[in-house]
């Protein structure tokens, strides 16, 4: 059964098709720059790369230009787009309407249309890009897998906020969570990798990139998770400022800032690009420490602290930790961050063997000594295939 999985963000289409259940990669690529300038697709398939670049104006075109790169020409892995018998979509928001992967019809639509408030650079582009994949594949099952389903098992007393009770009755504030597909992933592998039961460990998963979470894993569920009621909560990241004091926002408007400059400002001038001035990229970043610059090195070290702060209070939340677990574009390449976050937590039982944490990237392995109690490893992540797992399953 062919699965092609889809991400669409609101300029981009990333896709993977895969041969299922055996789990083969037949093609992956991403569209870029959809209604910009120099819209482009590349595609890798057998180590091969293919790029065109055209105009594409909405998400439309960028399905239908997909399907057309799968199916036809020198870049072709399939004789007809309709081999494809399912599409599974990487949805962010879910509220607390769904606690797993779902095939969609239109009561799924119309939930993902009303969670768009809560995740307005993400619900929209990904509805968008189910809409396109049902026309241009009307015979395909279509499945929505959901960013904060893993998180749905976070108990009440972690997930509300200390506001009054029927602004939670009324509007569902609380904490909701996000990369609940990336925890979920690396979670059980690590289960796998420690050679115990995934409802018998207890693992502290931190998924760094661009956005980043982290996130308490007990009993085989998510029981606490830093990023909140948005992807804006928790520790800082490369745009996201992460948590404030609120009042902060306060004092803002009352200098002159208004709400949308805020907004603005704490979603996409913040975080490593704020602190820095520079670049929310933390290879820049560490270039330019190793030059000496003096911000680029608070904006790094105030990343892995809050990270460790994060780290802490999860260890004290399980009661002790198996494992942690580093994942991500900065989580799995980053050897200066991970050290930066892992040193003096001895007292947690942590030991980090330097020479595997410097050899060990964009590949699984483990980090920590073997005297350490608290394991430490490299997961990557695989949101892809966990996508096309769920996708295959519910539509057998």
């Amino acid at each position: 059964m062919k699965v092609l999985v889809i991400n669409a963000g609101s300029s981009s289409i990333k896709y993977q098709l895969y041969q299922m259940p055996e789990a083969n990669v037949l093609a992956k690529g991403v569209v870029e720059r959809i209604g910009e300038a120099g819209s482009v697709l590349s595609q890798k398939s057998d180590s091969k790369e293919h790029v065109f670049e055209t105009e594409i104006k909405n998400h439309k075109q960028g399905m239908n230009l997909i399907l057309e790169t799968l199916a036809t020409g020198e870049s072709k892995v399939i004789d007809d787009i309709q081999d494809i018998q399912a599409v599974g979509h990487r949805v962010v928001h879910g509220g607390e309407e769904f606690s797993g992967s779902v095939v969609i019809d239109d009561d799924v639509i119309a939930s993902i249309e009303k969670f768009a408030d809560l995740a307005p650079l993400h619900n929209p582009p990904n509805l968008t890009g189910i809409k396109a994949a049902q026309e241009n594949l009307p015979n395909a099952k279509q499945v929505a897998c959901f960013d904060t389903a893993f998180h749905a098992s976070i108990p009440k007393v972690a997930y509300m906020y200390g506001l009054p009770y029927d602004i939670y009755e009324k509007y569902r504030v609380r904490r909701y969570g996000f990369h609940g597909t990336s925890h979920n992933y690396v979670a059980r592998r690590a289960a796998e990798v420690l050679g115990k039961d995934f409802k018998d460990v207890k693992l502290i998963t931190c998924h760094l990139g661009n956005g980043c979470s982290i996130t308490a894993v007990k009993d085989g569920k998510s029981i606490d998770t830093s990023m909140g009621l948005t992807p804006l909560e928790g520790v800082m990241m490369g745009t996201r400022c992460g948590d404030i004091d609120p009042a902060i926002i306060f004092y803002l408007k009352d200098k002159g800032y208004d709400v949308d400059e805020i907004n603005k400002m704490c979603n996409k001038q913040s975080g490593l690009l704020g602190i820095s001035g520079k670049s929310n990229d933390m290879r820049n970043l560490l270039e330019a420490v190793d030059e000496g610059d003096k911000q680029a090195e608070l904006a790094v070290d105030m990343f892995s602290y809050r990270i460790k702060k994060y780290i802490g209070m999860y260890f004290a939340v399980l009661n002790g930790v198996d494992a942690i677990i580093f994942t991500g574009g900065i989580g799995e390449n980053s050897t200066p961050v991970r050290e930066r976050i892992c040193t003096d937590l001895s007292a947690m039982g942590v030991k980090m063997d330097t020479a595997l944490n410097d050899e060990t990237v964009r590949k699984e392995g483990k980090i920590s000594t073997e005297d350490s109690s608290v394991n430490v490893y490299i997961i990557p992540t695989d949101e892809e295939y966990a996508i096309a797992h769920d996708t295959f399953e519910l539509t057998q």
